[in-house]
């Protein structure tokens, strides 16, 4: 049996592991508008929604969180967006404190159910992207070794004699990549120490 202190690297290893995945895969949820909320824009401000969503990055599994006041979210169709037209809405909610799941990738578009206030400014498209996916950074370059480049292993040409075959090459370490199973296997080795 293992003892406690030769479980402790093993085991922050796998909560470091662990925290980064779990970081990676959340969503978020925003608050349409920030502390404004969904309301009329000020003459002034009349992209104020559109600048809002432009300055954020939406992937599938976030949401956005409406609050509003006497008035209604529409989601539609880009027609309907541009013409301020409730008519034919894809979805409609009334209820002042609406949460919408952003589940396909593209672009969405809401507007309020009341088409003045719409071509006040109350409307706003969303870009939807897909998941954020897990990226490997691999270790940095370490320094070139101190000396004549002539010290380095030689090139294939400086091997080969004439009527020599090349020799293939022994391909890429599999140490020089992460993949998935080297996650899951990561993962199992976590849960493995943490029921000891």
């Amino acid at each position: 049996m293992a003892s406690a202190s030769s479980r402790s690297p093993l085991l922050y290893s796998f909560i470091f592991t662990f925290a980064v995945v779990i970081t990676t895969i959340s969503a978020t949820e925003f608050q349409v508008g920030g502390s404004v909320g969904w309301r009329i824009p000020a003459t002034n401000e009349s992209q104020l929604y559109n600048v809002w969503a432009s300055r954020r990055r939406f992937h599938i599994g976030d949401s956005l969180h409406f609050r509003y006041k006497n008035d209604s979210v529409t989601v539609v169709e880009k027609w309907g967006f541009y013409h301020c037209d409730s008519s034919n809405p894809i979805a409609f909610f009334n209820d002042g404190d609406t949460v919408i799941d952003l589940n396909n990738i593209g672009t969405m578009y809401f507007i309020s159910g009341d088409s003045d206030r719409c071509k006040q400014g109350v409307s706003m498209m969303v870009e939807v992207m897909s998941p954020v996916p897990v990226r490997y950074f691999p270790p940095a370059i370490s320094a070139p070794p101190e000396g004549s480049f002539s010290d380095v292993a030689p090139s294939p040409a400086q091997v080969m004699s004439s009527g020599d075959e090349p020799e293939a090459s022994p391909g890429p370490d599999s140490s020089d990549s992460v993949s998935v199973s080297g996650i899951a296997v990561v993962l199992g080795l976590g849960f493995g120490v943490l029921s000891l």
